[in-house]
């Protein structure tokens, strides 16, 4: 059956009467309509990703940087937590990783912007929400206009403000904008205190939010920003899945989600109900925390796929999203301080306990720089972002169809009256998956001519999510009419542009020009399936090459680059992370000669327009190791505790399997992780008396990095403490790993990561 949709001339946004952007003549100047933001005078998409510098070694912020840009964002957002920060009254520390300056200069180099979320009051699974405990030994309300709080306050701000004098957009720094507290839903007065105080100590910046989900009254000084996630590990370990993620797989105008931090508000303030409030519409929707992965709790673990992470920020695209934000994008470490671990905890008053070091998230960037699969998918996105996110933000949005009804079709259309995409999803996680649909044919009405895609019906497999460009225009005269493929990229190489489109593997690929020429594809979707159309070309990639499509800035110019390990540049070089001895590398326009430190380069090959080299990298690797020790153990009796009453982490480690693996030398080596594939409850890792990691188990390997520790690693080895699964305990995991056995199992694998650096000589 055709399903038939009207995208008329969306109305022109609002500009007047917006307390946010630049002053006039400012240079590359921001501004915020009421439907979009815009930059240097035309329509912007933002692509944003949460990265803690706190929680990173100082060492590594550049790598986790460069992957960030490597993935197509053009910012950052970071959490300045208060308890890092003055961990005693008056003495404030921004040394080591807390040096925020140095992480907002750094970014910058990397060619990101910067967003800062400046608390006071953060939460981040953070002790106390980032409070100092010094703070709540006070005779004060916090997160109100009490004097006694703002007088605190105002030092704060003042300091961070001192941290980035001379970073903001305005004067030609990254700084495009900043937060004020977080999850304050009942406060706006004093959400519009906080902004005048940071404006008061020196902060100015284009762009000032707050967060805008659980029913949360914004103030208008403040541009409410949303949340959306595949799962929650807030929620119950009785709730099968978070009522509200489903919502999250359709595509909606409402932006709002009652159950991100609904937990807090019944544990905090005894709030157990909440209504949403009614979006302005005149707004643009921004979205600030889109679950990049999911963190885990002892009494729930939830397990979301690289698919759930893609889909998801596809459907918020395909809703109307002119802002992808990202939580967590990299993941990190909690840190120590006086009072031990500062994660949050059952301890400090929450409902949750969490792993007292691990906040590895599953985000895109592991918390030891993995790159995940999600970072290829959410990139070919962020790819088409760049390319055509100037056109996309200024388009509205049009729901077709598709409710909670998982038999009725989910689609949508983002359009400026006369060309614009076709959205159409059947995906949802496996724990309630959708089915195929079969017969799909849309036709969308622009003001001027109406286009119907495919030409012919087709089945959508289940589990897909598209985006079809509808009237692409590839030049002045010719345009795409309609592609059942999604566009990647453009770039513009000697021979004129070229664009840079992605097949779906079990979608027939058609393609077809504005007179209604259907184009025939030369050969299979792939590197060399290249349609010359005068003056512009299509390269059409299956989706294994898109996955590892990259566009970068290397040896002086933009260039595309597939690559099978993970790459970023830094300083006008590639660099390369594999765990693997060999990576295949091709790049377009190529270099004639590539220089290589860490690795060998065979000569380089022909491959239609690409030229490839094959890469071998010194000392990259995986080798198992060897455990010693007995698996057998008994889990303590299970507890309960915080305001909840929730499934408390173990205490009692006295039953625990004790285990002892060694570890070679690790000199020469990058970087070392220690891979555990295991099965049981909770971990503990101590290198001699350090305490390395913990985790939770729920499905994935454990990761240990061992580079901080290579000569005590390779000298004393690791030392695990493993408790055992115990079904009768309640506590959630993911449907995909629940009928596991009673008990423990256990592998281990030494994994060897090498960093290649890869130059050239004048190439053009």
């Amino acid at each position: 059956m055709n399903r038939t949709v009207r995208a008329g001339t969306p109305r022109p946004p609002r500009r007047e009467g917006l307390p946010w952007g630049d002053p006039a003549g400012t240079p590359d100047r921001i501004a915020v309509t009421g439907r979009w933001f815009e930059r240097a005078g035309r329509p912007w998409f933002p692509v944003t990703g949460e990265i803690h510098y706190s929680r990173l070694p100082r060492e590594r912020w550049s790598e986790v940087l460069g992957h960030a840009r490597a993935g197509g964002l053009d910012s950052v957002a970071t959490y300045v937590f208060w308890a890092a920060h003055e961990p005693e009254p008056g003495r404030f520390d921004w040394s080591g990783n807390l040096d925020l300056r140095a992480f907002t200069e750094l970014a910058a180099a990397h060619g990101l912007d910067v967003i800062v979320r400046l608390g006071p009051w953060a939460h981040g699974e953070y002790r106390n929400g980032g409070f100092p405990d010094w703070l709540l030994q006070r005779d004060l309300a916090p997160r109100t206009d009490d004097p006694a709080y703002l007088a605190l306050v105002r030092p704060l701000y003042a300091a961070i403000a001192a941290q980035l004098e001379g970073l903001a957009h305005a004067e030609g720094g990254p700084v495009i904008g900043a937060q004020v507290d977080n999850e304050l839903y009942d406060q706006p007065g004093h959400l519009a205190t906080l902004r005048r105080i940071a404006e008061d100590a020196g902060l100015q910046v284009p762009i000032w939010t707050a967060t805008g989900w659980g029913g949360a009254q914004v103030p208008e000084s403040l541009l409410p920003v949303y949340s959306a996630y595949a799962e929650g590990f807030w929620e119950d370990e009785t709730v099968a899945w978070a009522p509200f993620a489903p919502f999250h797989f359709r595509y909606t105008d409402i932006r709002d989600d009652l159950s991100v931090g609904a937990d807090l508000r019944e544990a905090l303030d005894g709030i157990t109900e909440a209504a949403p409030v009614q979006t302005a519409a005149e707004l643009p929707f921004a979205t600030c925390e889109l679950g990049g992965g999911m963190h885990v709790a002892y009494h729930r673990r939830p397990l979301v796929s690289p698919d759930d992470v893609a889909a998801l920020a596809l459907a918020k695209i395909g809703s109307g999203s002119t802002w992808q934000g990202y939580y967590m994008y990299a993941g990190g470490t909690q840190r120590t301080g006086p009072e031990g671990t500062e994660q949050e905890s059952q301890a400090t008053g929450y409902p949750n306990d969490v792993p007292a070091l691990s906040y590895d998230f599953n985000a895109p960037i592991g918390e030891h720089g993995q790159i995940r699969p999600h970072h290829h998918l959410l990139r070919r996105q962020h790819l088409w972002l760049a390319a055509d996110g100037h056109r996309l933000a200024a388009m509205a949005a049009v729901i077709g169809g598709g409710g909670a009804d998982p038999a009725e079709p989910r689609w949508a259309v983002r359009s400026d009256g006369t060309s614009g995409y076709l959205f159409a999803t059947t995906y949802q996680p496996p724990k309630r998956p959708l089915p195929a649909q079969p017969g799909v044919q849309f036709t969308v009405a622009f003001e001027d001519a109406s286009v119907t895609v495919p030409t012919v019906p087709i089945d959508l497999p289940a589990g897909r999510s598209v985006a079809w460009p509808l009237r692409y225009p590839l030049t002045e005269g010719l345009e795409l009419r309609s592609a059942t493929a999604q566009l990647l990229t453009r770039i513009t190489t000697e021979d004129g542009d070229l664009v840079v489109l992605a097949a779906h593997d079990d979608i027939p690929v058609e393609l077809v020009l504005g007179d209604g020429t259907i184009v025939d594809l030369p050969s299979a979707p792939g590197p060399e399936c290249l349609i010359d159309l005068g003056g512009v070309r299509l390269l059409v990639l299956d989706e294994s090459h898109a996955n590892r499509l990259y566009r970068l800035d290397f040896a002086g110019r933009e260039r595309i680059v597939l690559s099978d390990a993970p790459v970023y540049t830094e300083g006008g070089d590639l660099v390369v992370h594999t765990e693997t001895p060999q990576v295949t590398l091709a790049v377009l326009p190529a270099p004639e000669t590539l220089y290589v430190t860490g690795g060998d380069l065979d000569t380089p090959v022909r491959q239609g327009l690409w030229r490839a080299w094959t890469l071998t990298a010194h000392g990259a690797g995986t080798t198992p190791l060897d455990v010693e020790g007995d698996l057998d153990a008994t889990a303590p009796a299970p507890r309960r505790g915080g305001p909840l009453d929730r499934l408390s982490a173990p205490e009692d480690y006295s039953g625990a399997a004790r285990v002892h693996i060694a570890i070679p030398d690790l000199t020469g080596t990058d970087r070392a992780l220690l891979r555990l594939i295991w099965t049981g409850d909770v971990g503990r890792a101590y290198i001699g008396d350090h305490f390395a990691s913990d985790h939770f188990w729920h499905g994935r390997a454990w990761d240990i990095d061992l580079t901080p520790h290579r000569d005590r690693a390779a000298t004393e080895g690791v030392r695990l403490e493993l408790l055992p699964w115990r079904r009768e305990t309640g506590v959630w995991v993911d449907p995909a790993v629940r009928n596991l056995p009673d008990g423990l199992t256990l592998e281990a694998a030494l994994v060897k990561v090498a960093k290649i650096r890869i130059s050239t000589e004048g190439a053009q």
